[in-house]
């Protein structure tokens, strides 16, 4: 008759065996004698077996209770153990965040974020994956990721896309290539010198502007092409070529020769948004992270080409056009 004895019970076996008195179990456990004598015979009754040998000056377990006993600590133990837990995770003290994100947002604002992050939290593990532009959405949708922070790629129906920045499109070039000697803004139609690199199509940078600029020249044209930044630097650092590429993207870059400059007629623009799944509330570790982020986001300045998204659009769910991602 397991189903008799509650973890009341158990906690009351515990006490008055560490006290050796009623009275003082009482006390400690802040009921009257009475009670705790009554709670100590329902536990006899539904193990049907006496646990206490009473005399006038002292209570003493019995050999049933004292082969029990330790099996009634470890289930007391593991249920307090639980429940304080799962009120951390509940605060957001423990619990593991899974997080997919462009690799210009990690480089840029997750790192110092999850810095500061783990130096509040120790005890919350996170997972930072940076996976292909296709599989983004899918990730957070299919629930393998808590959330995701990046751009747009197919407008996924079963995701809440909440924009937290805008990061505009640009060229870059060697410092003395004549696109970077210009002195007023940076056309499309200025891009006939030099070899244009671009991003394949499987890219989102790529996907981006094949479907934006059409009518961009060299998509039509034999041309170079990269399937990341790592490799676009490196080959922009010899001066005779130059890619369109977004703000924050070239934020990566650590060659001091290289020149980002805004794109203009037409102005191109990207929103890097947080992705969840609208059905499923964050996991309060989850929403300590973003919180942080959020807060960091609107205390630090932004690169060149990168605004913060108005608090007023700031909405889960509000649509915004296409984006890609770096």
């Amino acid at each position: 008759m397991a189903h008799n004895v509650n973890i009341k019970q158990l906690r009351a076996l515990l006490t008055v065996a560490q006290t050796g008195s009623f009275v003082a179990a009482a006390h400690r456990l802040c009921v009257t004698p009475s009670a705790l004598t009554a709670t100590i015979q329902q536990l006899e009754a539904g193990l049907r077996v006496r646990l206490f040998d009473r005399t006038t000056r002292r209570v003493t377990l019995t050999a049933h209770a004292t082969g029990f006993l330790a099996e009634a600590e470890r289930l007391v133990n593991g249920l307090d153990s639980a429940v304080s837990d799962m009120l951390a995770l509940a605060q957001g003290e423990r619990g593991h965040i899974r997080i997919g994100a462009a690799a210009s947002v990690i480089s840029q604002f997750l790192v110092p974020v999850l810095q500061q992050f783990r130096r509040q939290y120790p005890h919350i593990t996170i997972s930072l994956r940076n996976p292909a532009a296709q599989e983004t959405e899918r990730l957070v949708a299919e629930g393998e990721v808590d959330f995701a922070i990046d751009s747009r790629y197919q407008d996924n129906d079963e995701l809440t896309y909440t924009p937290l920045m805008t990061d505009t499109y640009g060229v870059v070039c060697h410092c003395d290539t004549p696109i970077a000697a210009l002195k007023r803004p940076v056309r499309w139609s200025d891009l006939t010198w030099g070899r244009y690199v671009g991003f394949n199509a499987d890219t989102a940078i790529g996907h981006f502007l094949r479907l934006h600029m059409p009518s961009f020249a060299p998509f039509n044209e034999d041309h170079d092409e990269v399937e990341s930044t790592s490799y676009l630097f490196d080959v922009l650092a010899s001066g005779d070529y130059y890619a369109v590429l977004p703000a924050l993207s070239f934020q990566r870059n650590s060659n001091k020769a290289l020149r980002w400059k805004e794109l203009q007629e037409p102005t191109l623009t990207r929103e890097i948004c947080v992705m969840s799944r609208p059905l499923r509330a964050l996991a309060p570790s989850a929403q300590l992270l973003l919180d942080l982020l959020q807060d960091t986001l609107q205390s630090q300045p932004m690169p060149p080409g990168v605004k913060r998204a108005p608090p007023a659009s700031a909405e889960p769910g509000k649509p915004g056009r296409r984006a890609a991602r770096a």
